[in-house]
């Protein structure tokens, strides 16, 4: 019988990681508009961000520079994006009355295609990881809508109408979860059935999900829950009270982050406003980021949350800002059939796969990773040597 020995050795381009939770803002080259909704690609690089009623705006260097993007003038909403980040999806809306367009891109955002969705007012769009299926909000009855062919077609769902606000997605897009006024639903079978869930709070307006599924956040009131089983159980966090806008997750559901506007307008007064604030252990502790206090209004997140991106309304400047911190990733080692299957979440700097036969010299291992989009995971298998092994991930 053959035996292995196994070293995982995770690096970072200087030998080095780093254990800080807040994360520092930045703010980029966009424009001071006022921004309503943000999207970014699995490695962080591709953003998109929508503008209230000037337009769609891109950018492929995670933020540095910004291309307005030419699509008609539209009180703009939502947006969703792939992993690879040349899907993306837009819509249009205001509540109460003011109905918009839904448009898609398979380029980046280079071009843009009016869809057969129905005019309405959009709220919220979910995307899967390869761009197929996406999943997106009506203001209006029965306002749940699917798409298995990036946008082609339409089919509306049988969701009953519970004053919908959000929606979101597991990487493959068998399950979703919305959230509303009245409850909140979970489906495993891309929308085609609906099941209500006995959460402890009501008039949940963002909710954001780990690539399994498994791992959902949601924002209710002032407060932020947490699910480690689909939805089917809840638990509030340590988060302070205020009033939370959007929350984002990293792939494997450990890292969030979440935004707040710049005023609370409901429930007892908020401990903080306009503020960011971060967790690295899914919830369970929160800090407060090194952010500006501003009137934020979405924020999204790479898959290993270590590239984010927050946008705001003007009230208090607006714009678009980027925080960065050094990746770790964590590498996955399990024997299949004889072979070693080595895995980790698609990281926000590029990382090249190393082994060695005793530690004293690395070369890069040739098979180049696979992406994975279940769970937005690259994937390589080996064929051990009889003599054991040794792995790691190093910057180039």
């Amino acid at each position: 019988m053959k035996t292995f020995k196994i070293l995982l050795v995770v690096l970072t381009a200087l030998l080095t990681i780093s254990f800080v939770s807040a994360q520092t803002w930045t703010q980029t080259s966009a424009p001071n508009k006022y921004w309503r909704a943000v999207a970014s690609s699995a490695d962080g690089a591709k953003l998109v961000a929508v503008e209230q009623d000037r337009g769609i705006y891109t950018s492929t260097n995670s933020g540095v520079n910004w291309t307005s993007n030419n699509v008609t003038r539209n009180l703009w909403s939502c947006v969703a994006s792939s992993a690879d980040g040349c899907k993306l999806a837009a819509a249009a809306g205001r509540i109460p009355t003011t109905f918009g367009p839904f448009y898609t891109s398979t380029n980046s955002g280079a071009t843009w295609i009016l869809n057969s969705a129905p005019n309405t007012i959009w709220l919220s769009i979910a995307s899967s990881a390869d761009g197929s299926m996406l999943a997106a909000l009506s203001g209006m009855k029965n306002g749940i809508y699917i798409s298995t062919n990036s946008g082609t077609a339409w089919s509306s769902t049988n969701a009953p109408d519970s004053g919908w606000r959000a929606i979101a997605s597991s990487a493959d897009g068998n399950k979703l979860v919305v959230v509303g006024v009245f409850g909140i639903y979970i489906s495993t079978n891309s929308g085609s059935s609906w099941t209500l869930i006995n959460s402890p709070f009501f008039g949940a307006s963002a909710v954001a999900s780990s690539a399994d599924g498994n791992k959902l956040a949601a924002i209710a009131g002032n407060s932020i829950y947490v699910s480690t089983n689909s939805g089917i159980a809840w638990t509030i966090t340590s988060a302070p009270a205020t009033k939370w806008v959007s929350i984002a997750s990293s792939a494997d559901g450990s890292r969030l982050v979440v935004v707040a506007a710049l005023l609370d307008t409901f429930g007892p007064l908020p401990t903080v406003s306009g503020l960011i604030y971060s967790s690295t252990d899914s919830g369970a502790t929160w800090v407060s980021n090194s952010a500006p206090v501003q009137d934020w209004t979405s924020v999204a997140s790479s898959s290993d949350g270590r590239k984010l991106v927050a946008v705001a309304g003007t009230f208090n400047g607006g714009g678009i800002w980027t925080s960065q911190s050094t990746p770790v990733p964590q590498m996955n080692i399990t024997p299949t059939n004889g072979n070693l299957a080595l895995s980790w979440i698609v990281p926000s700097t590029n990382f090249v796969l190393q082994q060695s036969s005793d530690l004293g010299g690395w070369t890069d291992v040739t098979n180049p990773p696979v992406l994975n989009l279940s769970n937005l995971q690259n994937e390589v298998t080996l064929s051990p040597s009889n003599s054991g092994g040794f792995y790691r991930l190093k910057t180039p």
